[in-house]
């Protein structure tokens, strides 16, 4: 005995009933930018990542350049 069409059916009418339709669509608005904004953040950090390493590879290369004019 699963759970049938008309059982979800009637549980979604009371859904639309109880919060209205306006409080679902700001619910699904808020949800959506929520998203937005977590994909934001993690471009944020992968352009930090980039940053940092590039830092980190200018100056080991100018560390050897040093290297060699000292030899």
């Amino acid at each position: 005995m699963g759970i049938s069409f008309w059982q979800i059916a009637i549980v979604a009418v009371l859904i639309i009933l109880l919060f209205g339709r306006g409080k679902i669509s700001d619910l699904m608005g808020d949800v959506a930018k929520g998203i937005k904004s977590f994909k934001t953040g993690l471009a944020d950090d992968d352009t930090d990542a980039k940053t940092i390493e590039q830092q980190a590879t200018e100056t080991v290369a100018a560390a050897k350049t040093e290297d060699k004019q000292a030899s």
